[in-house]
């Protein structure tokens, strides 16, 4: 009896996921081609894996390069009113970077769930990704962050909740 309960709550859970996630392709999301005439600058790293070897998923030592960075500080045009995540989407699919998101209708929020084969979880259960500013952390979803030209977008994998990377807020 208790068994069914507890595989009738499981199979619940996992329904209300299904139901309230939207998994897109950077191609499905397309929401601008860019080319605008603002710009900002760019930059992948996983840095922080580098001192948390001793954390990070045997099977994912091969992703990561040798001095963390993925892609180098890079300017990106993009047109008003693109957010972070437009931006990421575009360079990550000029840069042939294989980049995964999903997106959660019930927090209205997109959510970075791996850039090149480093997903959350894959460094310690503290670890994934986050975007800076200006060198700014910031506590809402990166499709809900509009640029201004000239900003410095960071993306960072995290490996202690943002606080090693200056993206932790109270």
């Amino acid at each position: 009896m208790i068994k069914r309960a507890i595989a009738a709550v499981f199979i619940m859970a996992i329904s209300l996921l299904t139901v309230s996630c939207k998994i897109e392709s950077p191609e499905e999301h397309g929401k601008n081609n860019g080319g605008g005439d603002l710009t900002c600058t760019v930059s992948i790293d996983c840095k922080t894996v580098l001192d948390n070897m001793d954390k990070l998923k045997a099977s994912k030592a091969s992703v990561i390069p040798e001095d963390g960075m993925i892609c180098e500080k890079t300017e990106v045009s993009f047109s008003d009113g693109e957010t972070a995540f437009d931006v990421l989407v575009r360079l990550t699919r000029e840069k042939n970077i294989h980049m995964e998101y999903n997106k959660v209708p019930a927090y209205d929020s997109v959510y970075i769930e791996g850039i090149e084969n480093l997903y959350e979880m894959d460094c310690g259960e503290l670890s994934g990704w986050t975007y800076l500013i200006n060198g700014e952390g910031l506590n809402y979803g990166c499709d809900q962050c509009v640029l201004e030209d000239g900003d410095v977008l960071e993306w960072r994998y995290t490996c202690d909740l943002g606080r090693d990377v200056g993206a932790y807020k109270e």
